[in-house]
């Protein structure tokens, strides 16, 4: 195994501590974090033969470029110092849960004037904290539903709240909102709402329903009874919330119980609440980069990824009989839930057959995973032998690339270029085109344009100018359009000494395949797994296309605004756009918020506001 020199160094100077340690490509990126009692041998361990026996860590050593370590004082502050890096930086050689984004948070965005409290499927933002994940996306609406009950917080969108109307908008008049957009309530007054959410989701429930009774009592006491019923009621949806999510951590009845299965680089982790001695529901998860690795390395990092977030963490977690050595990760929870949390195997009684349940159901889930991906992966390759055989390929058409262009009246013409590969989509290969080279509404020259700038930058292979995707030769080119966008991508590519590339056409009226040198088109069977294909990325590249052609007029829009405004050239343009992102949220601005955008003098943004408001646009 090659390791380079400056690796060889660092691996003679390792220290023989408990610490993190990191592994660099050649870019600086980060590969893998990962801890160790004794960061010496540990690191080490990657770099001799036979190297960590884990399949798809044996690729790793020859992509490290660098070995950075970070000592710690204990092994469970380098699990602290571990979650939070694979947090931030997301390595692929680590074990993570597969899609988590697919998985439901309550988000709140802290660092707003006013916070939102709201449902994501996504967890990487700044500035925003996040509660979850959570199994069941309902569970998750109906919890917000009773929290913008009881606590008052702003439901509606964008980072400022409310509309330019300068009215309150319904959620006031139903006591769902305080208005903070017509200044009913203070900034701090709205952030102690805030706090009470946070120190809700985090499970300390005790000081809300404490307030709750304080008000209803003394409404009471006033004879507000109006006021009494609206705070009794509130105190009702909180005890329920409370008692559905078995918030009453100090329960004995209160666990996790975790089953696991794992088969090859995939596995599968189930996870059985118990609350108050019942089973209240089932979690299930799906683990990649697992291959090779133990059950106590695997079960380590999905609880850091779970538990780390989650709004409340058990006083007991029920572990599979093969976990090992979990102390460590005990101790870490019993710190995030700030008692005492036991990590342990269940021997015998109710909680032994649930674990055995448990793993019972992780084995099926990931059958039933394996079944379905191979069930998916024969489709695919079905579709690409429909292809080769009804196109008359000389190949299967590994790699599609389909174009598709779109406009509104000639104006803001865009192209789009998607990418499939072994019938599945490479994201990262998409790419858009602003067309630059015709006037009025031709779609052939528009498709004819985009068409030779692809294949322009085929031979393209090195230097800074380097694009993965155009370096890379299609095996099939899908024209969305009839024969007249096939005529003019044809014609372009006459232009380039290209490869053998198949060039087809696909038209939506009928779903008619055009063939360069036919005169009739192929009509596939509509149940076929070839059509099928083509039709997905056909409107992968429409979807693709329309969505740039919208932000480009959007974009258009907000700077036409600016044509006859005095002192505001290229630089200010972009920098109110980025500090507004809308013509309306800029025209709504006052004096004062359009000085505080960055790069725009206090004269020249009293200037703008004099001219926007005096030509009556605001």
């Amino acid at each position: 195994m090659a390791v380079s020199d400056r690796v060889e160094e660092q691996l003679k100077t390792l220290p023989a501590k408990p610490g993190v340690y990191l592994f660099r490509g050649e870019d600086g990126e980060i590969l893998y974090v990962g801890k160790a009692k004794s960061l010496r041998p540990r690191v080490r361990s990657y770099f001799q033969r036979g190297g960590d026996g884990r399949a798809q860590i044996q690729q790793l050593p020859s992509r490290v470029a660098d070995v950075e370590v970070i000592v710690t004082g204990s092994e469970v502050e380098a699990l602290h110092l571990e979650q939070n890096l694979v947090k931030r930086h997301r390595p692929p050689f680590n074990v993570r849960l597969r899609d988590d984004k697919s998985f439901p948070y309550i988000a709140v965005t802290v660092e707003d004037e006013f916070p939102r409290v709201m449902f994501t499927r996504e967890r990487h933002k700044p500035g925003v904290v996040y509660f979850g994940p959570y199994a069941n996306a309902k569970k998750v609406r109906e919890t917000l539903d009773v929290l913008n009950r009881v606590f008052p917080y702003r439901p509606c969108e964008g980072p400022k709240p409310g509309r330019h109307s300068g009215i309150p908008c319904l959620d006031y008049h139903i006591d769902r909102c305080l208005a903070p957009c017509v200044g009913y309530v203070s900034k701090e007054d709205y952030g102690a709402i805030i706090d009470s959410v946070i120190e809700f989701l985090s499970g300390d429930v005790k000081p809300i329903q404490r307030e709750l009774e304080r008000k209803m009592h003394e409404a009471a006491a006033q004879e507000r009874f109006e006021d009494a019923a609206r705070y009794r009621n509130r105190l009702f949806s909180v005890q329920h919330l409370v008692e559905r999510q078995a918030a009453d951590r100090h329960s004995v009845g209160t666990a996790d119980v975790i089953g696991f299965a794992a088969d090859g680089d995939r596995a599968v982790v189930q996870i059985f609440p118990l609350r108050g001695g019942k089973m209240v529901d089932r979690h299930s998860f799906h683990l990649e980069n697992v291959a090779g690795q133990d059950v106590t390395t695997i079960l380590e990092s999905f609880c850091l990824e779970y538990y780390g977030s989650a709004p409340m963490v058990p006083p007991q977690i029920v572990v599979p009989r093969d976990s090992g050595d979990l102390s460590a990760l005990a101790e870490f929870l019993s710190e995030r839930r700030g008692a005492r949390v036991e990590v342990r195997v269940a021997e015998r009684g109710e909680k032994r057959r649930l674990q055995q349940l448990a793993d019972e159901n992780a084995q099926h889930a990931l059958v039933s995973e394996q079944a379905q991906t191979e069930r998916k992966r024969l489709r695919r390759i079905e579709a690409l032998e429909e292809l080769r055989e009804a196109l008359n390929l000389e190949s299967l058409p590994i790699r599609i690339e389909c174009y598709d262009v779109s406009t509104a009246m000639g104006q803001d013409t865009v192209g789009s270029m998607v990418v499939f590969e072994d019938a599945l989509p490479k994201n990262a290969h998409y790419r858009k085109y602003t067309i630059r080279g015709q006037e009025g509404m031709d779609d052939f020259a528009a498709m004819a344009e985009m068409i030779s700038r692809r294949f322009a930058r085929l031979s393209d292979g090195t230097g800074e100018s380097h694009d993965p995707s155009f370096a890379s030769s299609p095996n099939l080119v899908v024209i969305d359009g009839g024969k007249g966008q096939l005529g003019a991508a044809l014609e372009a590519m006459k232009a380039y000494d290209l490869p053998r590339v198949a060039v087809i056409a696909l038209a939506k009226r009928i779903e008619e395949v055009f063939v360069p040198g036919r005169p009739d088109p192929i009509v596939l069977s509509r149940h076929s797994a070839g059509l099928q294909l083509l039709q997905r990325i056909r409107d992968e590249a429409h979807r693709f296309a329309v969505g740039f052609h919208r932000q480009r007029r959007e974009s258009r829009g907000f700077e036409s605004i600016f044509d006859d405004l005095d002192g505001v050239g290229p630089a200010r343009r972009r920098a109110l756009l980025n500090h507004f992102g809308s013509v309306e949220e800029m025209l709504a601005a006052t004096p004062e918020e359009l000085e505080g955008v960055p790069g725009v003098p206090a004269a020249t943004a009293r200037r703008i506001y004099a001219q926007l408001h005096k030509a009556g646009r605001a």
